[in-house]
């Protein structure tokens, strides 16, 4: 198991980007403000274990599918692209249509937390990281979950409406950077493999 201090910030910047936990600030305050019941530490463990859960046994669903990771990188890059183009734009392409039920686990844990974008990033950063940093990755965005969710109030004053927008537009560009590299890189890989089974 090797710790890559470059690896585990770059897992957590696209992460973090996906989760847009500050973005959320104010759907958060929103579920406060109607009485509903929101438990961080509640919210921040289902999370880490629904995430890190997915990243092994969704490495064995590609398997059951004979589809091998770059192929879904290629795939997760469009994802995240979308979900990019989302944030910078301010468009809806993904619509929330979890059904209602508890306000930590829907809509809170699933989908603004660990929902499509995310599963889709974790897979697509096997093909580049390894595990061990990705897990470190999701434990410390996780950790960030339980901060602002224990101080939403606190997080709005020194953030600021003005604040979140910006950097929602921010992490939205640095997000369809990352998108772009992810796509290139495992594309190159399904070309030669290609090329291979021509020859």
């Amino acid at each position: 198991m090797s710790i890559d201090i470059t690896q585990i910030l770059s897992a957590f910047v696209v992460l973090f980007a996906l989760i847009d936990v500050l973005g959320s600030v104010p759907i958060f305050l929103n579920f406060q403000k109607r009485g509903d019941d929101l438990n961080p530490l509640q919210a921040s463990l289902y999370s880490f274990c629904i995430l890190v859960a997915f990243l092994f046994v969704g490495d064995w669903i590609l398997q059951l599918f004979n589809v091998d990771v770059s192929s879904f990188a290629v795939a997760g890059a469009l994802v995240i692209f979308i979900i990019s183009i989302e944030m910078i734009f301010g468009i809806e392409v993904f619509k929330n249509d979890a059904p209602g039920g508890s306000t930590t686990l829907v809509p809170i844990v699933f989908p603004l937390i660990a929902g499509p974008g995310t599963f889709t990033a974790l897979l697509s950063m096997r093909a580049e990281f390894s595990v061990a940093n990705i897990i470190i990755a999701v434990l410390l965005n996780m950790i960030l979950v339980y901060f602002v969710l224990k101080n939403l109030s606190l997080v709005k004053k020194i953030v600021g409406v003005g604040g979140v927008y910006v950097m929602r537009k921010f992490f939205g560009i640095i997000l369809m950077a990352i998108s772009v590299k992810l796509f290139t890189s495992n594309i190159t890989t399904l070309i030669d493999s290609l090329q291979r089974i021509i020859e």
